[in-house]
């Protein structure tokens, strides 16, 4: 995942392998809709620039036995087990104006990336027998990341080990929390927090940026069905950069910064087939 945006767009890739015989999953099969969210969150990990953007998009999630467009990403179920599961995944996270950063002015803007690769999930411990118990996760998503505004050029890797916390209540409700590290290689840390020699200044000297720890991040969520159509959701996200590799870079202004917003989604039309997990 590349670190300044929360609210990546997601497009599908299909592949996989023979999976085991899929037991049925109370959701739809697909659905589709619409969503807005607003918020606040920092322009990139260490920026002291807020940006408050809003968003209005249609939304498709589907939930077969080895496409899945669902819960975060877009892509194909490679494996799975009682466990484990491994999928193939593509995203799409939108890039953003260096004019909107008082620190970047003057640098190329951050382009639209585009993010592929495969990413592990582990369920720690057996599935509760009553979903309101809550479930833990680990993640491991590796992701090579390409430039969409500069003809698909290769911008390097990521990796963000994450742990999760899930539960779904009986009154509707559902959280979510997780910690993770954000990890990238010197060709991505280099769109964030390198600065060029064209480009330096007397207040923003030439910075080569290094390969590493690129932030450490908390998240929260809730969202509560209103209606059968209708669900309300929130989230709120910490990043750090205490540590960082590129924490010594003229881009990084703060140590620590928070995201935040709230949003509502509309199922305009699903399938009357479950889906199948």
């Amino acid at each position: 995942m590349s670190p300044p945006r929360p609210w990546p767009v997601c497009i599908g890739l299909a592949a996989g392998t023979a999976l085991a015989q899929p037991a049925p999953d109370p959701r739809p099969l697909w659905e589709f809709g619409a969503f807005a969210v607003a918020g606040s969150q920092q322009s990139y990990p260490g920026s002291a620039q807020q940006v408050q953007p809003a968003l209005a998009l249609p939304f498709f999630i589907y939930r077969g036995p080895l496409l899945r467009a669902d819960d975060g990403t877009v892509g194909a179920r490679a494996f799975k087990s009682a466990s484990t599961e491994v999928d193939v995944g593509l995203g799409l996270s939108f890039g953003s104006s260096a004019e909107a950063t008082d620190v970047r002015r003057g640098m190329p803007d951050i382009g639209t990336l585009v993010e592929v690769g495969p990413r592990l999930k582990v369920d720690l411990g057996p599935a509760p027998a009553d979903h309101r118990a809550g479930r833990w996760r680990f993640a491991l998503p590796l992701r090579a990341v390409f430039d969409l505004n500069d003809r698909l050029a290769w911008k390097g890797l990521s990796m963000q080990p994450e742990l999760g916390w899930s539960r779904r209540s009986s009154s509707g409700w559902s959280y979510a929390t997780a910690a993770s590290v954000v990890l990238g290689s010197a060709r991505l840390a280099d769109v964030f927090y390198g600065v060029a020699t064209a480009y330096a200044t007397p207040e923003r000297p030439a910075y080569e940026a290094r390969g590493g720890l690129v932030a450490w991040r908390l998240s929260l969520s809730a969202s509560r069905t209103l209606s059968p159509d209708w669900r309300v959701f929130a989230y709120a996200r910490v990043d750090s950069v205490a540590g960082a590799a590129n924490r010594a870079s003229p881009l990084v202004e703060r140590q620590h910064g928070a995201s935040g917003g709230i949003g509502l989604s509309w199922t305009w039309m699903r399938s009357d087939r479950p889906a199948t997990e």
